[in-house]
């Protein structure tokens, strides 16, 4: 089975104004910053940019706007889910229209499916276009939790190659790549478990995270995955974990503390859109403190 996507993709934010409008232009500079830093992938629209904030049409501009800024340069995969299968479908074809590499699609997350649904979804989503299909597994949010059994039934449908899992189950990782990575291949989402996720074998991540620390992020997968240096890449993940626990803290916004640590590095990205708030005081503290090796000098 063809492995095209490999490496780290940041899970990208979506730069709004301070007036929570999106930012079109900041796209090209985040885009070219992370491109430096020797990112693999872009990932827009996801959790980290806040899809759930953002209309259609929003969702078909930054999504332009990234596959412009990265000018072939590197794959960019979009999430297109959305709550019904005539709407995933409509941004799916729209997005692959636009020159996608591929696209991530969530479950529908509402109503409650059956199997048989769920399985027709994907399916109709997966023959409405010629480019690979990326499950999204996030079950903190779905409440969907696609097993590895799953996973694999659906990958015998033509199209669909990657899941991206973020159960947050370091089972359910050696379970796919062990027993399922023949027919579908594991794009790592839960960001304090790369480095677990590369020693076991991963061949690449969607990292939220990487929006603040791509270079680190691209070394732990160079080190671990490409070179076979678990010391090495024990050494990087000491220096990433205060990070990802930081920002992965419990009872806040992912998407606004992956902001407010790009504002730490000096590249901010504008606020997070309501509902979602600023980090309160003391989260703000942790994020600071856990990059301070990454802003130093």
């Amino acid at each position: 089975m063809p492995n095209d996507f490999t490496g780290i993709f940041a899970a990208t934010v979506t730069p709004m104004t301070a007036t929570q409008d999106v930012d079109i232009a900041a796209i090209s500079r985040l885009t070219d910053r992370l491109l430096a830093a020797g990112i693999h992938g872009l990932v827009p629209c996801g959790g980290t940019g806040e899809f759930t904030t953002l209309s259609f049409e929003e969702r078909d501009a930054v999504t332009r706007a990234f596959i412009e800024a990265a000018a072939g340069r590197v794959p960019v995969i979009p999430h297109t889910g959305a709550l019904s299968t005539r709407e995933t479908v409509e941004l799916t074809v729209r997005a692959e229209a636009m020159g996608a590499a591929g696209a991530m699609v969530v479950p529908p997350f509402y109503d409650p499916l059956s199997w048989r649904e769920l399985r027709a979804h994907f399916e109709a989503v997966a023959r409405s276009v010629s480019i690979p299909i990326v499950l999204y597994n996030m079950p903190g949010s779905t409440k969907i939790d696609l097993s590895p059994e799953q996973a694999g039934e659906l990958a015998e449908i033509e199209g669909i190659r990657y899941i991206k899992d973020s159960s947050g189950n370091p089972s359910t990782i050696a379970r796919l790549i062990e027993h399922f990575g023949d027919r579908i291949t594991l794009m790592s989402g839960a960001d304090s478990l790369a480095h677990f996720a590369f020693s076991q074998g991963a061949k690449a991540a969607v990292w939220g995270a990487a929006n603040v620390t791509p270079r680190a992020c691209v070394g732990l997968f160079d080190a671990i995955a490409v070179e076979g240096d678990l010391d090495r890449g024990r050494e990087i993940w000491r220096g990433l974990w205060p990070v990802m626990d930081a920002l992965e803290s419990p009872g806040i916004g992912y998407a606004a503390a992956v902001k407010y640590g790009c504002e730490v590095v000096g590249h901010p990205a504008g606020p997070a859109r309501l509902p979602v708030l600023a980090l309160e005081p003391t989260f703000r503290v942790r994020v600071e403190a856990a990059l301070t090796p990454f802003v130093a000098g």
